[in-house]
């Protein structure tokens, strides 16, 4: 087993929450475990210390077993068809990034 994970980083403005907990959130999560992640957080209200794109979003970081299973399900077409349900109701900035295990 790898000394590494992959973390996706999901910074997140939702503008309609109702909708897009039972459309995209929903959905999301059954693919997250389908494709072999899993959320660590899940949390509204950040406050950003230094920039503006995080102030008052929801976070969610999920754990991934490596850069290619977290790209795998990023860039399936199920997660595509997926994305297209928080259109026009988020602005979503998403980063993944390897970390040792701690």
């Amino acid at each position: 087993m790898s000394d590494t994970r992959c973390y996706m980083i999901v910074t997140c403005h939702i503008h309609d929450r109702d909708r897009f907990l039972s459309g995209y959130g929903a959905r999301a999560r059954e693919l997250v475990g389908q494709f072999g992640g899993r959320y660590i957080l899940m949390a509204q209200g950040a406050e950003a210390l230094e920039g503006d794109f995080g102030d008052g979003a929801s976070m969610v970081i999920s754990e991934w077993p490596d850069r290619e299973t977290a790209k795998r399900f990023w860039n399936s077409p199920d997660y595509a068809d997926a994305k297209k349900l928080r259109d026009d109701i988020a602005d979503v900035q998403v980063v993944i990034v390897e970390a040792p295990k701690l």
